[in-house]
């Protein structure tokens, strides 16, 4: 399931709308086949599979990071069929699909067929390998990422307006990663003007897994890119599973005030500015007490010099 997980992470920012799924199918100790879910979202995980593993896949035990989808589509066929036809023992399910369309619907058919279904194995993991999705069918929007790159003081340029570049290569090499896990990756008005930003990925073999372009202005927008007036437009990206909001502290400080940020970001530079441009304005706290108990850290790293720490917004009732 590890390995499982690991496929469709690769695959991350290039299926929306449907999810980034991984497959690996076992026979007798020895890997006969895997995937990943396609660009564009097909063919499906399990499909890419199936296909590698050929006459292999009769007997076999399939782990799957998602329930196989059941229902109907003009794009293919569905999943659970295809395991059926190829004869498969046993199939490994990360976790339930939330899709009303196949959940549970995938399961029942296995077992109807009277193939042997595990369910929940590493759910936490597969779920989160594909948070996007999830994100997406639970809250009618895409998972919200804000990438922070700062000074120690919390500053992302001098007064002069200078910015490039706050962290080192590592650090800026890790956000082209990041990049390329996402759908679509979102600057403000006054950091487009400043910048005039690639938003690409320029890692060596990543070139094609450069997302989608937005700008969040209340004013004209660019031709080529999505234009959000407000951050709550979000909700109109029903084919996006990964948002990418990296600058600048308008739309950052726009993003967190509205309550749409899921996961920060902060890449921290060893260096001290000053007066300078803070990361942040205006987040529409009133009293101290509403900073507390907002986010849950996850994990901390080196990037060479740099140091990344990642929080996750805690939505717990309460916080």
């Amino acid at each position: 399931m590890r390995a499982a997980i690991a496929l469709g992470e690769q695959a991350q920012g290039r299926t929306a709308p449907n999810p980034n799924v991984g497959c690996v199918i076992v026979k007798q100790g020895r890997v006969v086949g895997k995937g990943a879910t396609q660009p564009g979202g097909r063919p499906h995980a399990e499909a890419v599979a199936l296909k590698e593993a050929g006459d292999a896949a009769a007997g076999a035990t399939v782990y799957v990071t998602l329930e196989p989808c059941a229902h109907e589509s003009t794009r293919g066929p569905a999943c659970t069929d295809l395991l059926i036809a190829a004869g498969v023992d046993r199939v490994v399910i990360g976790t339930r699909d939330p899709d009303t369309r196949t959940k549970g619907k995938g399961i029942a058919r296995l077992q109807d067929a009277g193939i042997e279904v595990e369910v929940g194995r590493l759910r936490d993991a597969a779920a989160a390998s594909m948070a996007g999705f999830f994100t997406r069918l639970e809250r009618g929007r895409p998972l919200v990422t804000l990438k922070l790159a700062m000074s120690l003081d919390g500053k992302i340029a001098l007064p002069s307006g200078e910015s490039k570049w706050i962290t080192g290569e590592d650090a800026r090499r890790h956000v082209h990663e990041i990049r390329a896990r996402s759908d679509m990756i979102l600057v403000g008005r006054g950091t487009y003007a400043a910048d005039a930003p690639r938003l690409d990925v320029r890692l060596p073999g990543l070139e094609d897994y450069s997302p989608r372009k937005a700008l969040l202005t209340s004013g004209e927008g660019i031709e080529g890119w999505a234009r959000l007036a407000s951050p709550e437009d979000v909700y109109g990206l029903a084919d996006v599973n990964d948002l990418l909001v990296e600058g600048g502290s308008g739309a950052a400080s726009a993003f967190l005030a509205a309550d749409l940020v899921d996961r920060l970001l902060i890449y921290r530079a060893p260096i001290l500015i000053g007066e300078g441009k803070s990361s942040l304005g205006y987040i529409g706290l009133t009293a101290l007490a509403d900073a507390h108990r907002r986010w849950r850290f996850v994990s901390a790293e080196m990037l060479g010099i740099d140091r990344l720490e990642v929080y996750e917004r805690d939505r717990t009732e309460g916080s």
